[in-house]
Formats: structure tokens, C-alpha cells, sequence
């Protein structure tokens, strides 16, 4: 049985396919990932006995034992994995969703106010995330696989990567917030759904992305 105690980024470093689940329910296991299961539950007002067993669930269905598991990876190739996966799927989807979140707000946020403010925060989310991705790729990840920089020097870009990574994590909450979970309504064009539908996605991409960079390669240079 799942330990409840057990923290949410050990959760999914051991489980990955309990990532899912707690993503669902908004149980953030990559910047507030050092929180248990039941603490971040009770914090959310959510049953930890049922949450727990829609982990276990996800477990036993996990994922394919062919599939490979990142924390096993070198460092070289896990953050080859890291830029191939997740930056290259921020840099496509970004601007496409910054455009249509604009687009969507434009036409229908004289009927909810909600979709002019997410508009901002998609745009401040791009904001935020095309410079870090920079950030990483020409001088962090550089430095960890060549081994150029003094430890310190790297402790102190790491230190700059979890404090954008929190930057981020606060969007991504927002976001959540203004879409109601990024349920559209019934009355939602095809523009509507889809940019809600493209936001849910880049929302746990996101998420997972970030736990592997926070829980996965960091601990490698602490």
C-alpha cells in the first residue's frame, strides 16, 4: 500500500504513473513536491484514503516496462531527454497558445472576465519560460555535462532555476484557477475548447518537466 506519508516528488520519482493523479487534483509534486501525500490532500481538503487509491490504481496500470525511466538515465542523455521532450514541446506550443488565448479572450471576454486575465497569464507564462529555456540550454545544462563551472557556480544556477521554476508553478496555478480546472463551458466554440484543451496538456507537461529538473537532475550536483 502507498505510504501517505511518503512525499509527493518521491511519489512520482518511484511511481511515475501517479503523476497523472495528483495533477488531477491539483496536487503540485514539482515546486511544493517535499509536502506528503497527506498533507498536500488535507491542504486541498481532498479524502488522502481515496486519493491514495486512485494512486495505487494508476500503479498497478503503470506504464510499459520498455518504456525508459529518466531517473535511470546519465546525466548527458537525461538532459538530451529533457531539451528533446519538453523544451522543444514549450517552444512549438507557446506562442500557438499565447495567440489563441488572446483570441479567446478578444471575442468572448465580455461574457466571462476570467478569459481577458488568462490571456495575461498565458502571455507572462511565455514571458517567463522562453528565457529560462534559454537559460538552461546555453548555460546550465552546458556546464553540468561538460563540467566547466565550479560547484558552487553551478549550485548558484540551480538556486536561479528552482526560483523560476516557482515563478512558473504559480502561473500554472493560476491558470487552473481562471479555467475552472480547464473544464470549457457548454457554450465554448471549437477555439475556446481546444486553447482549454492545449492548456490542460502544457499545464502537466509542464509539471512533469520541472520534476524532473527539480527531483531528478539537481540532486545529482547538490
Amino acid at each position: 500500500m502507498l505510504d501517505p506519508q511518503m512525499t509527493l516528488s518521491q511519489a512520482v520519482l518511484e511511481h511515475p504513473a501517479t503523476a497523472e493523479v495528483l495533477q488531477r487534483h491539483r496536487l503540485d509534486f514539482c515546486c511544493k513536491g517535499s509536502r506528503t501525500i497527506d498533507e498536500a490532500c488535507r491542504e486541498r481538503r481532498l479524502d488522502t484514503t481515496a486519493v491514495v487509491a486512485e494512486l495505487e490504481q494508476a500503479i498497478e496500470q503503470r506504464r510499459p516496462a520498455s518504456t525508459p525511466d529518466p531517473a535511470s538515465m546519465p546525466t548527458p542523455e537525461l538532459i538530451g531527454h529533457i531539451i528533446s521532450r519538453h523544451h522543444a514541446h514549450l517552444r512549438t506550443t507557446l506562442p500557438f497558445v499565447t495567440t489563441l488565448a488572446k483570441k479567446v479572450g478578444r471575442v468572448h471576454g465580455d461574457r466571462d472576465l476570467r478569459l481577458l486575465q488568462l490571456a495575461g497569464a498565458v502571455e507572462e507564462l511565455r514571458g517567463a519560460l522562453d528565457p529560462h529555456l534559454d537559460f538552461e540550454e546555453q548555460v546550465l545544462f552546458p556546464a553540468m555535462m561538460q563540467g566547466r563551472a565550479e560547484a558552487s557556480a553551478i549550485g548558484r544556477d540551480l538556486g536561479i532555476m528552482k526560483d523560476e521554476h516557482l515563478e512558473v508553478g504559480q502561473l500554472l496555478e493560476l491558470m487552473a484557477e481562471l479555467t475552472d480546472d480547464f473544464q470549457a463551458p457548454e457554450w465554448a466554440c471549437g477555439s475556446y475548447r481546444t486553447l482549454f484543451a492545449e492548456l490542460r496538456h502544457l499545464h502537466g507537461d509542464i509539471l512533469r518537466h520541472v520534476h524532473l529538473e527539480n527531483h531528478v537532475l539537481a540532486p545529482r550536483f547538490a
